[in-house]
């Protein structure tokens, strides 16, 4: 019975750590991907600067 309630809990134990490293698995990707767009939009904005004041 010992045995029976330890391989449950291994399993639920197992389970609850997968679901974990997922979750922040995706939190890490959502993150980079923000840092992306950020870093994207000061580029276009820094060329955008840029191209204004040479044809001045």
């Amino acid at each position: 019975m010992g045995k029976t309630i330890l391989t449950i809990l291994g399993v639920i134990l197992a389970v609850w750590l997968v679901v974990t490293v997922i979750g922040a698995i995706f939190s890490m990707l959502k993150m980079f991907f923000f840092i992306g767009l950020v870093a994207v939009a000061v580029v276009l904005a820094v060329t955008a600067v840029s191209k204004m004041s040479k044809s001045r």
